[in-house]
């Protein structure tokens, strides 16, 4: 009598949690490459991005939420209700945090909209390797008492410790399913959108805490020439002509250095030779506007 095959496993995971608690680090260390940007900025992820992760018999799909906030623009609201949206669809749920943080107001915010959900609440203390054990054991101890997590992890997303364990736990509550994606294919994000992530990165990367939150990059066009070099061409949108010069630099520093190490880190990314061509538009209160937000692929919040 031939043996019964064993179950496949799988299912959606929301990764959430305060803006810059690591999620990004913690998605593209599980995964082994880098799919959704990372800064030392808050609420640098403004999409949900989606990472695939193959198991042994299992496929674990990732949500990389945007850090949860107060909303203050249009954009800011889109960035929420993207959050809000991954929750609602969701097998499980890996509530972020940092250990050299307190335990503030938006940890209780995002317990709070976790209260009512019935799939299982994983709790995943980041940056261990900054603590001392006696630190993380108190830290335990007082999110144990938030929350009845259904299991807690503490790993180091930076130094790549303790991922075993986390995809172990994962691995633990996801339910009977598909395999939602063919084994090679780490993101479901086009080309062109990852493009725009990494342009956007290396912007806020140099312009510090001048503006980052004032860039949005969308991609106009990806296309291959016949000389077997891709052309890209993106806009970046800042809200005034004070943050255009920053962005710009003197003669050029600026763009010219982040387009260089955009296209390399492109180029590796497509296996191609890439001409990278950027532009800078003011557009006043972007944020607030509609058909931009749409442009940059968020969904329009009346």
């Amino acid at each position: 009598m031939a043996e019964k095959a064993e179950a496949f496993h799988s299912g959606f995971i929301a990764l959430v949690g305060r803006p810059n608690v690591g999620k990004s680090t913690l998605m593209n260390a599980v995964l082994g490459e880098k799919i959704s940007i990372v800064s030392r900025h808050a609420q640098t992820t403004r999409n949900k991005i989606t990472g695939v992760w193959n198991g042994e018999n299992c496929q674990a799909v990732f949500l990389d939420t945007p850090g949860m906030h107060k909303p203050r623009s249009k954009l800011g609201e889109a960035i929420r209700q993207a959050t809000m949206d991954a929750l609602s669809e969701v097998d499980i749920i890996v509530f972020i945090c940092s250990c050299v943080d307190p335990m503030g107001a938006g940890d209780r915010y995002i317990l709070s909209l976790l209260k009512d959900k019935k799939v299982p609440v994983i709790l995943v203390l980041n940056k261990i390797d900054l603590i001392t054990r006696e630190e993380l054991m108190k830290k335990v101890v007082q999110y144990s008492k938030m929350y009845d997590f259904s299991d807690i992890v503490p790993v180091s997303a930076q130094q790549a410790e303790n991922l075993d364990t986390f995809l172990s736990v994962v691995q633990k509550y996801l339910p009977e399913g598909p395999k939602y994606f063919p084994d090679d294919m780490v993101t479901d994000q086009p080309e062109r959108n990852i493009v725009q992530e990494i342009v956007r990165e290396k912007l806020i990367t140099r312009t510090r805490d001048e503006i980052p939150h004032a860039i949005g990059v969308f991609t106009e066009e990806f296309s291959e020439r016949e000389n077997g070099k891709v052309y890209i061409r993106c806009t970046i949108y800042v809200e005034r002509e004070s943050q255009k010069r920053i962005v710009i630099g003197k003669n050029g520093s600026v763009l010219k250095e982040a387009g260089k190490e955009g296209r390399e880190e492109i180029q590796r990314l497509i296996g191609a030779p890439v001409f990278l061509d950027l532009w800078v538009k003011v557009s006043r209160d972007w944020k607030n506007k509609d058909y931009i937000l749409r442009e940059l692929g968020y969904k329009e919040h009346k």
